[in-house]
């Protein structure tokens, strides 16, 4: 898999030209930097750095869309050989916990009583719905 990294100085001359998502590339750019640099942290050392502290190895990347206010974001997440990495920074399963809130938005589009409503989001582990539950 090629990798998608770009050097400052290449950024930096994207950033002259009139180009309209540089702010998207610069976050797109720094998020991936302090994702690297936090994986490098909890495994020891960096890319292609042999070190006493190392703790395991890396293995590929998965690929992570992120949406925001400055567009959507195509980050890559390293993978490693023994245990799991999760970057602070992001949210783990954000898009299910947004999935549940849709459902629970669609059923009290639908007509569902409030009171059910509640009962379902209760379950969730969610606040209520309703204005009287709140």
């Amino acid at each position: 898999m090629a990798q998608n990294r770009m050097t400052y100085q290449a950024l930096l001359d994207q950033l002259q030209g009139a180009d309209t998502d540089v702010l998207r590339r610069v976050l797109e750019h720094a998020m991936q930097q302090l994702i690297e640099a936090e994986a490098a942290t909890q495994i020891g050392a960096g890319p292609h750095e042999r070190a006493s502290t190392r703790t395991t190895y890396r293995n590929g990347y998965r690929e992570r869309v992120l949406d925001t206010g400055s567009g959507r974001l195509e980050l890559q997440i390293p993978k490693l050989r023994t245990g799991s990495f999760f970057p602070s920074l992001l949210e783990p399963r954000r898009r299910i916990d947004r999935a549940l809130l849709a459902v629970v938005q669609e059923a009290y589009v639908l007509g569902i009583s409030t009171r059910k409503v509640d009962d379902l989001m209760a379950a969730l582990g969610r606040a209520a719905a309703s204005a009287a539950a709140r």
